[in-house]
């Protein structure tokens, strides 16, 4: 009985002895067979006028930071682009005390966060295969840069041709005016679509300034246009493509993002 205890002793430290000779081969299997980390892009305006006014604007944070760290808290890579690439303008109306959440105080005070915006790489060095989805926060910049930038165009039906997701928050939407589907046709023809209001535009004082207004626009293209009162969380999904209204509905839009990137993915 003594030999049996010594010899169960004796397997036991063998065993303990080899464990911390290779501490990390659990950990390296798991890393190895583990599913990769979901990818998704960021698209910001790089314009920053605003119209004739002498103003100036942007993105705006509270459509970039609860979006942004929505994902990040959830583990995905995050890439950050432009049109033009380099400083990403942010609208200066959106860092006043009255539009600040808790998002957007960590990205205030986050300087890996504000490094991405500050250098964000350049649009046309992008490829829609590298990545699982792509989110465009909004902010009046878009009107004037995305809407009409041909290399975002082309990116936005890659994704759509790849059937990935894509979300598009506030004036974003704007991104979507010249983007055609797979048959030749606006993206939007027939889809359950929103976007910065008529009424919120109004609101703003801006509807004289803006190019064009994202409610007309997705109508004339064929988008199917559902709103609530302005300021309130609107976010509408249509297959891959993800919607939402006004900067209050950014985080939900993220949320809706990533729900699909794990539906495709088979979690």
């Amino acid at each position: 009985m003594k030999k049996i205890r010594l010899l169960v002793l004796v397997l036991s430290a063998i065993g303990f002895a080899a464990c911390n000779q290779n501490p990390n081969i659990e950990v390296e299997n798991t890393k190895e067979e583990g599913e990769r980390p979901l990818k998704v892009l960021f698209v910001l305006t790089s314009h920053s006028q605003l119209g004739e006014t002498g103003e100036k604007t942007g993105f705006w944070v509270e459509e970039f930071a609860p979006p942004f760290y929505s994902l990040l808290n959830k583990g995905v890579n995050i890439t950050v682009a432009s049109p033009q690439g380099g400083k990403a303008p942010i609208d200066p109306r959106s860092k006043t005390e009255s539009n600040q959440t808790d998002a957007t105080r960590r990205f205030n005070s986050d300087s890996t966060a504000q490094s991405m915006v500050r250098n964000t790489i350049k649009l046309d060095q992008i490829k829609a295969e590298d990545f699982d989805a792509v989110f465009y926060p909004g902010g009046h910049g878009p009107l004037w840069d995305l809407a009409e930038d041909k290399t975002s165009i082309a990116l936005i039906e890659a994704f759509n041709a790849q059937n990935k997701p894509m979300a598009f928050v506030c004036h974003a939407p704007a991104a979507l005016k010249d983007v055609k589907n797979t048959a030749g046709e606006p993206l939007v023809k027939g889809k359950n679509v929103t976007g910065f209001t008529n009424t919120e535009e109004e609101a703003v004082q801006l509807t004289a300034v803006v190019p064009f207004l994202v409610e007309d626009m997705l109508k004339q293209n064929g988008g199917i246009f559902a709103k609530k009162d302005n300021w309130m969380v609107n976010v509408v999904s249509d297959g891959n493509l993800i919607t939402g209204q006004n900067p209050a509905s950014s985080k939900l839009a993220a949320e809706t993002l990533f729900e699909k990137l794990q539906s495709n993915a088979g979690y």
